[in-house]
């Protein structure tokens, strides 16, 4: 059997599950459907709403629910109350991992009003948001300006609090980093009910740092600046197919963005956006945008897609064309290529509605896609929810750029998922050690993509049922995100914790470092007030028992070394 090949496998029984499993879509279109459309008008109507206040309203309002969520922490009793956590349901969170921890006893705040966008300072090329503005709330509103945030992650669902308290990234990122790295300050009200501005330069520099991928276990955030930059009207966008084994498809999507002599930074050289789809072991295509003009886009001979209308086809299966049809290039208006895989869920949409990629149902309830991933989770139960642990993918691993490759042939071994998703992202030398960091050294001997002060990384997307599900044959889903945890821990990769993991506490720190978080936990005061990154993320209901043991060591830990006399 050659290295790629994938392992025999025993047939699997069907159960009830499956068989639910298969028909959900009836419950998908008749309720969750119609429910997620209503959602969304309602939501567009606030936003619009909002957007028709001054931004000097929207500071007061901002000031006086800042001021809500202060009070609100001066009542608890630390001794009586659960460790604090706010008070959105666990279903409404975008990520797939259960929320679980939100079953042991909590001490709640609501933090439902930050959903506003309070300034757009064009001086500064910042705009200041509150946690809850969404992409597609404020993409609405900066394109227009032709202004947008320097990340824009592309399910307008997502949030500004969960890209930067988790994980962002979008085709951009290999210029600006994760969503987190173009942040220029974040309000954080702390566990005393200090409200403090953290940046990279002032007193609470070591918060700055800290701050992203702890999942909130800081502290609240409740409004942040982020970098804005200039953009066109349209995205010029090249389809290019590739055909081949998997490290030659691998090569050629690190081709597509990153120049063979170092000259990184050079825009004449490097596009505005990547992202590269591989279909199956042996064909991809990459795509690489630059911003363009209304003028560049309407000259004759070009072509405009508006890929954002509801009867379009899929996008992913728009650019699969070009296997057929060779290179092409379109233009594509810069807020529907933001938002591309938006209706689709990337091809998500596929598994939950077999047919909705259909001409006769884009055409007749295209308008009615996507589904919200909130009611998606919410309509379905606990034996559900396991079998989709067990028999579905929904993993990013994010590695190294040299390692993509090794990355694709390790997925295409052991869980044989198709298509998967590939977008290449920065990963900074930072003056003090994140929870996720590149190489060390990797600056001494920089390979294709890395520059001085950053590693280049690439997100491998994996969503989808892998393939021996889609046979029939026994997959053993938790075993093989173990498997792909230890992978990533070897190679220097990284999980995001959206994700469902199988981490235990030991791995979860060889995968990320602990020393800044830990130190910002204790010196903020969140140790015993807010549950660690770890046990918020881990697997499994957290009963009251376990979560307080969990802080009560924490607590010892802490005590301890502020107990231990100086040198």
């Amino acid at each position: 059997m050659s290295d790629l090949q994938a392992p025999l496998r025993p047939k699997r029984k069907k159960i009830w599950v499956d068989y639910f499993v298969q028909f959900r879509w009836i419950i998908v279109i008749f309720v969750v459907l119609p429910i997620s459309f209503t959602l969304y008008f309602l939501t567009y109507l606030g936003d619009v709403k909002s957007e028709r206040k001054s931004f000097k309203q929207r500071q007061k309002e901002h000031d006086e629910n800042v001021k809500k969520v202060v009070n609100r922490l001066k009542q608890r009793n630390s001794s009586k109350d659960g460790l604090v956590c706010t008070a959105r349901k666990p279903w409404i969170a975008v990520g797939m991992r259960n929320v679980d921890y939100k079953r042991a006893r909590h001490f709640e705040v609501d933090l439902s009003a930050f959903r506003n966008i309070l300034e757009i300072d064009t001086e500064r090329m910042v705009a200041r948001v509150e946690p809850l503005v969404n992409m597609g709330q404020i993409s609405r509103v900066t394109v227009p300006m032709n202004l947008s945030l320097a990340v824009v992650a592309e399910l307008d669902d997502l949030t500004v609090g969960g890209l930067i308290n988790g994980y962002g990234i979008e085709g951009s990122s290999h210029l600006f980093g994760l969503f987190s790295d173009t942040v220029v300050a974040y309000e954080i009200v702390l566990a005393d009910g200090r409200v403090v501005r953290a940046t990279k330069d002032n007193e609470f520099s070591d918060l700055f740092y800290s701050i992203p991928w702890s999942q909130g276990t800081l502290g609240l955030l409740v409004s942040a600046e982020i970098k804005l930059i200039h953009v066109k009207e349209y995205m010029r966008l090249t389809y290019k197919p590739v055909k081949g084994n998997i490290k030659e498809l691998a090569q050629a999507y690190i081709d597509s963005f990153a120049p063979r002599d170092g000259d990184q930074d050079n825009p004449e050289k490097v596009p505005d956006f990547v992202e590269t789809m591989i279909y199956n072991s042996s064909e991809a295509v990459c795509m690489t945008g630059k911003y363009a003009s209304t003028e560049e886009a309407k000259k004759k001979g070009n072509k405009i897609n508006c890929v954002g209308w509801w009867f379009k086809p899929w996008f992913y299966q728009h650019a699969q064309t070009a296997l057929k049809r060779g290179e092409f290039v379109e233009y594509i208006p810069t807020r529907e290529y933001y938002h591309r895989h938006t209706r689709c869920l990337y091809w998500e949409g596929k598994l939950i509605l077999p047919f909705a990629d259909q001409l006769w149902f884009r055409f007749l309830f295209g308008w009615l896609m996507p589904p919200k991933v909130s009611l998606l989770k919410a309509t379905q139960g606990e034996a559900i929810r396991n079998y989709y642990h067990e028999m579905h993918v929904i993993q990013d691993m994010l590695v190294p750029l040299y390692k993509v490759g090794d990355a694709l042939e390790w997925v295409h071994r052991e869980m044989e998922v198709y298509p998967i998703w590939l977008c290449p992202h920065r990963l900074y030398k930072l003056p003090v050690k994140t929870m996720v960091y590149p190489e060390p050294g990797f600056e001494l001997q920089p390979r294709q993509g890395d520059t001085q002060y950053a590693q280049m990384y690439t997100d491998v997307g994996v969503y989808y049922s892998p393939g021996p599900v889609l046979r029939g044959e026994v997959f053993d889903g938790s075993e093989a995100v173990r498997r792909m945890e230890s992978w990533l821990i070897e190679n220097h990769g990284f999980q995001p914790q959206y994700a469902v993991s199988e981490l235990n506490e030991k791995n979860f720190w060889r995968m990320f470092d602990a020393e800044l978080y830990e130190q910002c936990r204790k010196k903020y005061g969140a140790v015993g007030n807010f549950m660690s990154v770890y046990y918020k993320c881990k697997k499994g209901r957290k009963t009251e028992k376990e979560v307080q043991e969990a802080e009560q060591a924490h607590l010892e830990t802490a005590e301890a070394e502020v107990d231990q006399p100086e040198d």
